[in-house]
Formats: C-alpha cells, structure tokens, sequence
C-alpha cells in the first residue's frame, strides 16, 4: 500500500484551502463543467463560507473551467485512480451498461462510468476536516452548512420512483471526513480480483460503509421524484436538488416536458438571471388531486 507523501499521488490542487470545510464536486468534461457553474454559483448564493471545491480531470479544457475560477472555485486537477487494467475494461461504459442496464432513465451519451470513482480522491482533500460532495448535475437550493455536522459516512437514500428505495444509497450528495488512510484502504478493496460495482462509486461507497448514516431525503432531492413522487416533493424542505438521468443543459431530452419547471429554475441558476424565491414556487400535483 502507497504511504505518506506518495498517497498523494493524482491530485494537483492549484490553490491553498481557504476554510476548514469544503463542499466539493467532480468535473470530467465540458458538460459537467457547465452543471459545476451552476452548482457552484447556488452555492455562493447561500451564503455558505466553505470553499467550493472542483475536482477536474484531463477532459477537461481551460476554456470551461474559466466560469468556475470567475466563481471563485478552488481547482484540483486529478488523474484516474491506478486500477488494474482488468477492472477498467469490466466498468467501461459498453461492458458496465450492458451487464448493469439503466431502465428506468437515459445516461448521457457524454457518461463516463469509469470518471465516476475519481470521487474517491475527495479523502485525499486532507487539508479539510470535512468535505460535503455533490454531483455535478444538481443545485443547492439554501444553505445546508449544518452538513458539515454530520458524520462520515452520511448520505441521503436514493429514492425517486418508490418509498422502497429507502434502503440504497445515492452518492450524488455525501458527507466524508479525508483521510489518506480511508483512501488507501478504498483503493484496495475497490479493484478486489473480479469485483464489479453494478452502479460503480455508488455500490461501493454502499459496501465500503454498510453503517452509512441516512441524511433527510430532501438533501438529495432527485429530479424523477417530481412526476413519480410528487407528494414527497416540497419546494419549502429541499436543500440539494439532483438531476439525475437526463441533464438539465440537454436540448430535448425525452423527459424535458415533464421536468420543464426544473429544467428552467437550473438555466437561471446558470446564467444568474432571473433566480427566483424558491419558497413561491409551486409543488407539483399529485395525479389523483389533479
């Protein structure tokens, strides 16, 4: 196992921490990075002091990071984790979508699943006591600084077709406590002979922490709840809203009728214009009230 400064390896921060506490997200190319503006620009609009955090990789040009450092986003470059070649070919995007089909949404065709275990270098972050992750492709709708109390390892379950989904996690909010040590025992159980993460950072961050702590599911409020679960949905309650699936910045993407009210509330957030009072919007209606 790596040791001391060589745990280090595959994070090139380009700026010292500003706080003690960072909310952090990944961007793996120039459409998450256009999501992390977003992110990034609700985020300041809470008020909240911790840094924001951005995790890049090599996919990503200079040109699409400029809107991030304008926001004032600390940048950290990052390389793929060192996996063997055998684990890489089993989650590459055709081998892992055809042994773990998607059935109940469209990935994007610019999905990478592969990208999705640079997650893991956030426990490298280790000039922060606690780090809260976000996925790219979601908004904090007001601040949730209170995250930051909780403990590692914190995550809201992934509910968005049924209550039966209490019992599985969803890794696109989670709160973490760096530590090489953490990050070097991760990597050695991640690339265990023949092991297969069906949905790759999220089952294993599941198995890596079987004693996770479940947050309030409106900490990670994913956007499907809209029209499957429109009684759980409470403009007034949700601190992080999550698109998963389709994304928001997608032209006509075969849920965008249905999902219009949140595809317009992430482009003002976007842009900055036109950011309304969450607390005045309308809750969806439930079909038999409708």
């Amino acid at each position: 196992m790596m040791m001391g400064t060589e745990m280090l390896r595959g994070i090139r921060p380009q700026t010292t921490a500003g706080s003690r506490n960072a909310f952090v997200t990944l961007v793996t190319n120039a459409d998450y990075a256009m999501g992390a503006v977003a992110l990034a620009r609700s985020i300041r609009l809470t008020g909240s002091p911790a840094d924001i955090v951005v995790l890049f990789t090599g996919g990503v040009e200079a040109s699409a990071l400029q809107p991030l450092e304008a926001l004032g986003c600390r940048l950290v470059e990052v390389d793929h984790l060192p996996l063997s070649h055998a684990f890489n070919l089993r989650h590459g995007r055709g081998n892992l979508h055809a042994n773990a089909p998607f059935t109940k949404g469209r990935k994007p065709s610019f999905h990478s699943p592969l990208d999705n275990f640079c997650k893991l270098r956030l426990w490298q972050l280790i000039d922060y006591a606690t780090c809260v992750f976000i996925d790219a492709d979601a908004i904090v709708l007001k601040n949730i600084d209170k995250l930051f109390d909780y403990p590692e390892f914190s995550a809201a379950p992934n509910v968005y077709e049924s209550l039966a989904d209490f019992h599985r996690l969803n890794s696109g909010v989670f709160v973490a406590k760096p530590s090489l040590a953490t990050f070097g025992a991760m990597l050695k159980q991640l690339d265990e002979p023949d092991v297969f993460w069906r949905r790759t950072d999220q089952t294993f961050l599941e198995t890596f922490f079987p004693d996770w702590h479940g947050l309030p599911v409106f900490m990670n409020m994913l956007q499907y709840v809209w029209f499957n679960l429109p009684e759980l949905w409470d403009w007034k309650e949700i601190g992080v809203l999550h698109y998963q699936y389709e994304k928001p910045w997608e032209a006509d993407h075969p849920k965008a009728a249905l999902l219009k009210p949140l595809i317009d509330l992430w482009q003002a957030y976007h842009s900055g214009v036109g950011v309304p009072d969450i607390a005045t919007l309308a809750n969806p209606v439930p079909a038999a009230a409708a």
